[in-house]
């Protein structure tokens, strides 16, 4: 018989809706009970990831169409998979990843544009079957947002999304919430404009429901 593997969790939510500190800082934790954790992020965490980030997110002088930018997030996806959460999540780990394909859904899909159906097609033929047992989504209030994100931009590379307009970011909150709505047994919606000790003792709270104990 099979032995029961430790949890695959994901994060979501627009720019500096906090999902970044709230997965490190859920590694951080199970690090400390004494567990093998793999902390990864999206686009990133191989060779090509890395040098895909650099095109995706920083190069400003690529115009990239959200049909483009889904293609080349979900060739970093596919050797993330292949490469770091596959062969994790095989060997016992808990697989953390800061972003994975609902990004692609809600960013380029429901935020760009680019069909749905499609994206999916393509979401299918990078990852398989390796899909999180649970998605955080951290749903934070536009206005909370833009504030965040004007106290953080000061000393930040230009970043492709976080100079899209507020009207990008309302469709993207409401594709999240759209793709939460359609699967509540995998997401996890929370409301990322409280403390970041309430936000983080919550998610523990749900990864622990989820944690195979030895035998």
């Amino acid at each position: 018989m099979r032995q029961a593997r430790q949890p695959f969790v994901s994060f979501e939510g627009d720019e500096a809706s906090g999902k970044s500190l709230q997965a490190q800082r859920l590694a951080t934790a199970l690090r400390e009970r004494g567990l093998e954790v793999i902390a990864v992020r999206e686009p990133g965490g191989t060779p090509a990831g890395e040098r895909i980030r650099e095109i995706v997110l920083h190069a400003r002088e690529a115009a990239l169409t959200s049909e483009a930018q889904a293609l080349l997030f979900s060739a970093a996806r596919a050797q993330l998979v292949a490469e770091v959460i596959r062969p994790g999540l095989d060997r016992g780990a808990v697989v953390i990843a800061d972003r994975y394909f609902d990004s692609t859904l809600a960013y380029q899909g429901g935020a760009g544009g680019a069909d749905i159906e499609g994206l999916r097609a393509l979401t299918r033929f990078a990852v398989g079957s390796t899909v999180p047992d649970r998605t955080f989504l951290l749903d934070v209030p536009l206005d909370v947002i833009e504030a965040r994100s004007r106290a953080r931009s000061i000393d930040r590379r230009w970043d492709r999304f976080e100079a899209e307009k507020r009207d990008f970011h309302e469709r993207l909150r409401e594709a999240y919430l759209r793709l939460a709505a359609a699967e509540p047994w995998r997401f996890v919606v929370i409301r990322g404009d409280r403390s970041a000790d309430e936000i983080a003792a919550q998610i523990r709270r749900e990864v622990d429901t989820l944690l195979v104990t030895p035998a």
